[in-house]
């Protein structure tokens, strides 16, 4: 008998939808300059409240690239909101493996600490959505979808 990849189970699924959800919430705010300044001035108020240090000032060139991370960011929750695949919870684990990485860079070059609360997440997320892959050798079955749309299963024998 042929056993389904682990991360095809609807409760990986399930995963890969609530970190859409969670990426949506807080990276909507960083996608329109206008937005993205009200974001700023909050982050910045609770990095000084908390005495971890405040975010530099806004500028043209932060917020552009605040904007095309948040622009970029969105579209690709919303397709994991819309139509959560495996591939995508092996490939937003990836993404966040990347992320964190370059937020602990920042942290060790003395961005303000409240960057900390964001690293959590991103590895908790991280580990959440790679720990199924590197559990079960996945064949291959599940991962792509077929011309339905959906997840291929695996034949049973």
């Amino acid at each position: 008998m042929t056993r389904p990849d682990a991360p095809a189970r609807p409760a990986y699924l399930r995963v890969v939808r609530a970190s859409a959800w969670y990426d949506l919430v807080v990276t909507a705010g960083f996608a329109t300059p206008w937005t993205y300044a009200l974001v700023h001035d909050t982050l910045s108020s609770l990095g000084e409240a908390l005495d971890w240090g405040a975010l530099p000032a806004l500028d043209p060139w932060q917020t552009l690239y605040a904007n095309l991370m948040g622009s970029v960011v969105v579209v690709w929750a919303a397709l994991r909101v819309v139509r959560p695949l495996p591939v995508h919870g092996l490939l937003d684990g990836a993404a966040r493996t990347l992320f964190s990485a370059w937020m602990a860079y920042a942290l060790l070059n003395g961005v303000s600490r409240i960057l900390w609360l964001f690293l959590a997440v991103e590895v908790a997320w991280g580990i959440v959505q790679l720990a199924p892959w590197a559990r079960e050798r996945p064949t291959g079955a599940g991962l792509l979808p077929h011309r339905t749309g959906r997840p291929e299963r695996p034949a049973a024998d």
